[in-house]
């Protein structure tokens, strides 16, 4: 169901940038921009990089063309001359200042304090902890007199209240946590730079985030969360957790560790955008009923956070081949066959290959390609396995191949002999039609036996013991290419 309130929907999407994005991260933030559109609300992208060593190069641009590629416009940002950049958290903080304004107004209300402790004497504290068998809490080492904060010394959120934290989550629905889950953690680094934690909660209340949508790996640091919202008499977000993605033999999460791949390979695979859209979002929803692709205009019209299902969801890449060859089918058959061009002139192998530019034989081609294709990636392995070759130029290959189940070499020659002085006397305007190739030979091949006379015609056309019929293979090769690679045949 729709959003019932009167307050504008606003979400965001706001990854770090520390290297590829994968499908589990990518999902979490559909989520949040289809329910934006869902609800004619703001979608907002913000990247998270106030942690400078984890952060790889490229990392920034990585993200913003994984969402452009799918079309998962964002509503904000700076307009530099042009569309909106997405929100950068350390620009945030050069040109505002906004997370020390926050910083300072918690340290006036005590629930902030300097930590002069450094990583050595933390680290003994923590391994003490661990030899007595306890949990290491932060807030049992404060120190009686906090120094002042300054450069080179952290600010860490005071807990003030040890008690249970109950909340409620769009998806999960009540959810709490004892006291033993809230700790002082460091808001702002020594390096001046805010901590995740910190940042992402000053954001978002500045930002006037409605909905924030999160893997499951944040609910323990929720309390925390909401503590500071307290803190700061700020009014929460709702919080949606969306489900694991697991991996295909559904026993493991998808990471980065663990198989998930960047979301541009699936690009460079030949995915269309509109399937990633619309496979990701049944990762973890399914508005009901028997419908299974939806366009991205679709998925907006029917996304309901009440569908966004608990349990994680698996992976699998044969429905994801299967759900990309419907969303090829809806393309219009112009612009299928100009990919498929595309796909060829691109290849290494027949890159150079001029009958490329045969119109009336790429024509008849394209639907055999398409019928063999679930993803324009799959031209690739098409062509690097011979399959598309023998299109191209006379294939080679041994006289044996042309025996059928110990046929002699003068029964296959007498039937190819047959079959090319039919093929000779034919018209030209029967090769311009399937039925009117399979009438003239189908008779003889019923009567001496298909495979006989089939299968040494379909090797003499393609060398290849698999390949599309031959009927097929003499409409798309036409009557002189047909004939002269008979020919070859029988003269072996």
């Amino acid at each position: 169901m729709k959003e019932n309130t009167n307050k504008k929907i606003v979400t965001r999407f706001a990854p770090s940038p520390t290297g590829f994005m994968h499908v589990g991260n990518l999902r979490t933030g559909l989520f949040a921009w289809l329910w934006a559109r869902r609800n004619n609300g703001t979608f907002i992208l913000r990247i998270e990089d106030t942690d400078k060593k984890r952060e790889v190069e490229g990392s920034m641009e990585h993200i913003k063309k994984c969402l452009k590629w799918l079309g998962l416009n964002w509503d904000q940002g700076p307009d530099i001359g042009g569309p909106f950049e997405p929100y950068i958290q350390s620009e945030r903080m050069e040109k505002l200042d906004i997370y020390k304004k926050y910083a300072e107004k918690l340290i006036e209300k005590g629930y902030a304090y300097a930590d002069s402790k450094t990583e050595e004497e933390l680290d003994i504290l923590r391994k003490k902890a661990e030899e007595e068998k306890r949990p290491f809490l932060y807030r049992e080492h404060r120190p009686e007199n906090p120094p002042e904060w300054k450069h080179g010394i952290p600010l860490r959120f005071k807990v003030k209240e040890l008690k249970r934290t109950t909340w409620h989550d769009v998806v999960r629905g009540e959810l709490s946590a004892g006291p033993e889950a809230l700790d002082d953690f460091i808001m702002i680094k020594s390096d001046r730079l805010p901590t995740y934690n910190f940042a992402n909660i000053v954001d978002d209340i500045e930002m006037g985030i409605t909905h924030v949508f999160r893997g499951q790996e944040f609910i323990s640091s929720t309390p925390n969360y909401i503590a500071v919202y307290e803190a700061l008499d700020a009014k929460q977000p709702q919080y949606v957790t969306a489900p694991p993605i697991m991996n295909e033999g559904g026993n493991k999460k998808m990471g980065k560790r663990d198989g998930a791949k960047d979301v541009l390979e699936y690009e460079k695979e030949g995915y269309l955008a509109e399937t990633m859209i619309n496979f990701l979002s049944f990762i973890g929803f399914n508005p009901g009923g028997e419908k299974e692709i939806f366009t991205p205009e679709e998925l907006i019209k029917v996304f309901d956070l009440n569908k966004v299902q608990k349990s994680g969801a698996q992976w699998s890449d044969d429905k994801l081949d299967w759900m990309n060859k419907e969303h090829m089918k809806l393309l219009p058959e112009e612009e299928r066959n100009q990919k498929i061009l595309e796909r060829l002139i691109g290849n290494q192998i027949l890159r150079n290959e001029q009958k490329l530019k045969d119109i009336d034989l790429m024509s008849k081609l394209f639907p055999i390609i398409f019928d063999r294709i679930s993803k324009w990636g799959d031209i690739d392995t098409l062509v690097s396995d011979g399959e598309l070759q023998y299109f191209f130029s006379v294939p080679i290959y041994e006289k044996i191949m042309l025996s059928w189940k110990g046929s002699t070499e003068e029964e296959n020659k007498k039937h190819l002999k047959y079959i090319l002085e039919i093929l000779e006397k034919a018209e030209i305007d029967n090769f311009e039609s399937l039925e009117k190739i399979k009438s003239l030979i189908f008779d003889y091949a019923t009567k001496e036996g298909r495979g006989n006379v089939l299968w040494p015609l379909r090797v003499a056309l393609s060398g290849k013991e698999k390949s599309p019929d031959p009927f097929t293979l003499i409409y798309i090769l036409g009557k002189d290419e047909t004939i002269n690679r008979i020919n070859k045949a029988t003269e072996l």
